[in-house]
């Protein structure tokens, strides 16, 4: 099958709207997305779908109130008729999909939820494309898809063609749907393109994840919990990287194809956590060493030579230029995450 590239505005005319669906612009990367793509391209419409789970904020897209060309509503992937209905009343050009229950932890602890809404949502959202029409589809995914690497080898890196072997039913999940959306393109031709990304960091992300919940514990100045001997290694991505390689994949990326996003800033666990302490002018006696996380990756690193070459994408926010921005941003908006922390945010729906 031909392998068509991009949906700019080439194709639709300069100044013709595109409408975006974003699902999952609620949350952490989602919400990042629907911030760029409001200022790089002002003149897109887009529609923010999400269901408004626990790490969905709604106030965290009140920038966007009164802006005419954003369109917030409340819905579950799975529910097709309202998805459908959407679709019907606006006649997207292309969809991004964020939508996904993404904490490991919890997946571990209940697995179904990640099974309904990261591969039926998916599943019902492509159904939708199919149905109403749309120039592209694009998944975002993860590099946890691959499972893990060893911590001695630091010569291997996943590439795209990296056999996917998962750890756990998050990874399993989006697993799942990255080869869903495969199959749709070669058995429907539906037009899709599926990003991996590595960790990402940045302002809006949720206090459960590493870094926000190293800082909020830290302003706290409560125990910073690092599982084992914090070993484990990740490459991290300034979440506006990550929205800007997304840009570029939906502009010029070909179809079918899978493209991995990483920062080539590989780091220990335990090392991210003493330079936010470092960063707050905390001590490291805040440190707690507590059980492991079962089926814990070791070692996550991308090879990211594909969309440099493709489409030049490189990441253009150095890791301590990024983690000082995180800091500052968490230290002035402790407005934001306190409502989360007791819980106040949910008085918003």
């Amino acid at each position: 099958m031909e392998k068509d590239v991009g949906v700019g505005r080439q194709k639709k005319g300069v100044s013709e709207m595109r409408k975006i669906i974003v699902t999952g612009g609620a949350g952490f990367i989602g919400s990042n997305f629907i911030f760029y793509m409001e200022k790089t391209h002002p003149g897109d419409r887009i529609i923010c779908l999400d269901k408004l789970t626990y790490a969905g904020n709604l106030s965290t897209l009140s920038p966007l109130a009164g802006n005419e060309n954003f369109r917030f509503v409340r819905l579950d992937l799975c529910d097709r008729e309202a998805v459908y209905r959407v679709f019907e009343e606006e006649g997207p050009d292309i969809v991004v999909n964020f939508a996904a229950e993404s904490h490991v932890d919890r997946s571990i602890e209940n697995p179904s939820i990640f099974l309904e809404t990261n591969i039926l949502g998916a599943a019902v959202l492509m159904d939708a494309c199919r149905k109403y029409g749309i120039a592209r589809f694009h998944q975002v995914s993860t590099d946890e898809v691959y499972g893990d690497l060893p911590l001695d080898r630091p010569d291997l890196f996943f590439t795209e063609e990296t056999p996917l072997h998962t750890s756990s039913p998050y990874s399993s999940s989006k697993a799942s749907a990255d080869l869903l959306a495969l199959s749709y393109f070669r058995t429907y031709g539906l037009p899709v393109t599926i990003s991996r990304c590595s960790n990402n960091y940045g302002p809006y992300q949720f206090p459960e994840k590493l870094i926000p919940l190293m800082i909020v514990n830290a302003l706290k100045n409560s125990q910073l919990p690092v599982y084992g001997e914090g070993v484990n290694v990740r490459d991290w991505l300034y979440v506006e990287d990550h929205c800007r390689a997304i840009d570029l994949i939906l502009e010029g990326g070909r179809v079918g194809e899978v493209y991995n996003v990483g920062g080539h800033n590989e780091m220990r666990n335990i090392d991210i956590v003493r330079l936010v302490l470092s960063e707050l002018g905390k001590p490291e006696s805040l440190i707690t060493f507590v059980e492991d996380r079962k089926g814990h990756d070791l070692r996550y690193a991308i090879n990211p030579e594909k969309i440099q070459k493709e489409l030049s994408f490189t990441p253009g926010v150095k890791f301590a230029d990024g983690l000082k921005e995180t800091v500052s941003w968490y230290l002035k908006n402790q407005d934001w995450w306190g409502r989360i922390i007791s819980g106040e945010y949910r008085k918003d729906l």
